[in-house]
């Protein structure tokens, strides 16, 4: 494979489909650039680009939920590319294995098939906060070129206290609309972001289970 031989957007990106690599199910659709493209190759594991926040993001990097790359093609007209990844976890940001798991015509019989409550349920038995943090914090003592995390430490603390506000307004719009896929997107974004300022302030976990644990 040759990176020369790909076609990337005015806007220097290309669309990367990312698929189970044994079930050949479609996982997810997103955006790479050149640069995330090189990072996806030298390290196996899956790096892209974010549109909304205009900067390298790598899959796994809050939640954990890494895919490693076992193949990597492209389509005839060389616009658009096949990762076939083992993939941790679930791909989606809500928690299923895959981005598609809803239908126009399915719909109903999705939800039947995945089931939050499962999905969250296993989430609180692999102890994801207690996870989330301890890469949050690695990210603030050794910052990694491309991270997200450590880019707001290099920043300040405005950069993740600004973003603490948007994401809380955000939680509330989504809930206004009623909309509980984007309640849980928001919500995730937000917990994220708090996280983000704990480490900043030295503020650990434990202290507020033990908080939330005295409130009780």
């Amino acid at each position: 494979m040759s990176i020369k031989n790909l076609k990337f957007d005015e806007k220097g990106l290309i669309p990367a489909i990312i698929q189970d690599a044994e079930t050949k199910e479609v996982l997810m659709m997103a955006y790479m650039n050149e640069e995330s493209l090189k990072n996806t190759i030298r390290t196996g594991r899956t790096c892209f680009w974010s549109r909304s926040r205009q900067e390298l993001w790598w899959k796994g990097e809050t939640s954990g939920h890494i895919q490693e790359v076992v193949e990597i093609d492209y389509d005839c007209d060389g616009d658009t590319l096949l990762l076939k990844v083992n993939q941790s976890g679930g791909a989606c940001h809500t928690g299923h294995k895959s981005c598609f798991y809803r239908g126009i015509k399915r719909e109903k019989d999705a939800e039947k098939v995945f089931d939050p409550k499962e999905v969250y349920k296993k989430s609180l038995d692999s102890d994801i906060l207690d996870e989330l943090y301890e890469v949050i914090k690695d990210r603030k003592e050794n910052p990694k070129e491309g991270s997200y995390t450590s880019s707001l430490y290099k920043k300040g603390e405005n950069s993740f206290l600004k973003k603490i506000g948007e994401e809380a307004t955000e939680v509330v719009m989504a809930a206004k609309e009623k909309d509980q896929g984007e309640i849980i997107y928001e919500v995730a974004d937000l917990v994220y972001h708090l996280m983000v300022m704990m480490v900043y302030y030295g503020v650990d976990l434990k202290e507020i289970y033990q908080e939330l644990e005295d409130r009780r």
